[in-house]
């Protein structure tokens, strides 16, 4: 990944080119990482750099000074074993627990953690491409972080898509995405996954982007709806 990045539009799509036209290439002459893992990494970075990039603008274009916008470390958050629980288990166990109730905790993130004045405000998972098993794990986080974190605003930036519906046609009407994507929503009421997609098509795992033959252009115009969106989301914080 290069060290020094161009905040615009330019530097984002430079950045998708150069690292999806040079992975495979890589991936093939690591002879101590597995073709896919190498892959897969590379691809993962790619999101996470991009999605900082484009928040970045986002914030810059809804009107949101520089220095109040920060990205945490991936630090997890402790979210603490619920009193409800622990109540329904056998009395021993219930016990043992209690001798060390501070210790029984479960580390939740996301890829992403955006501070606006130092307060976490939104998280943004990034992948290269989402399916609906994925999906569960992220409504799953994003429900443990809204316990610690009411108003945070839940995002998921993905290159591609593939949870049906027209979560990849990225048109500018509105966006009615897909029954079964919707139907595991429902179960998680707290979360308000705002998905965002820059890459048109659904994600074919025959044609994978990486592959000269298979590449997708990173175009202008899902570039700036995605920076629009994301402005959107962040123009309350501003």
């Amino acid at each position: 990944m290069p060290s020094t990045l161009n905040i615009s539009r330019k530097g984002i799509i430079a950045l998708y080119n150069k690292v999806v036209g040079e992975i495979a290439e890589g991936a093939a002459s690591n002879a101590e990482r597995a073709y896919g893992g190498v892959i897969r990494a590379g691809m993962g970075e790619l999101v996470e750099k991009a999605a900082e990039l484009i928040v970045r603008l986002a914030w810059s274009e809804a009107g949101g000074e520089t220095e109040r916008l920060s990205f945490g470390e991936v630090s997890r958050y402790k979210i603490p074993i619920q009193e409800a629980y622990i109540s329904r288990l056998p009395e021993p166990v219930r016990a043992r627990i209690q001798t060390n109730r501070k210790a029984y905790t479960y580390s939740a993130h996301v890829d992403l953690h955006v501070f606006v004045g130092g307060e976490f405000v939104m998280g943004v998972e990034c992948k290269s491409y989402t399916e609906n098993a994925m999906i569960k794990r992220i409504l799953t986080d994003y429900t443990l972080l809204k316990g610690a974190h009411p108003d945070l605003v839940c995002t998921l930036l993905q290159l591609e898509s593939q949870l049906g519906g027209d979560y990849s046609s990225l048109s500018d009407k509105e966006t009615m995405g897909s029954r079964s994507t919707h139907t595991l929503m429902s179960f998680f009421p707290k979360v308000d996954l705002h998905v965002v997609t820059l890459l048109e098509g659904e994600r074919n795992i025959q044609r994978p982007i990486h592959k000269p033959e298979h590449f997708k252009k990173l175009k202008r115009g899902s570039l700036d709806r995605a920076i629009a969106r994301y402005s959107d989301l962040l123009r309350p914080f501003v």
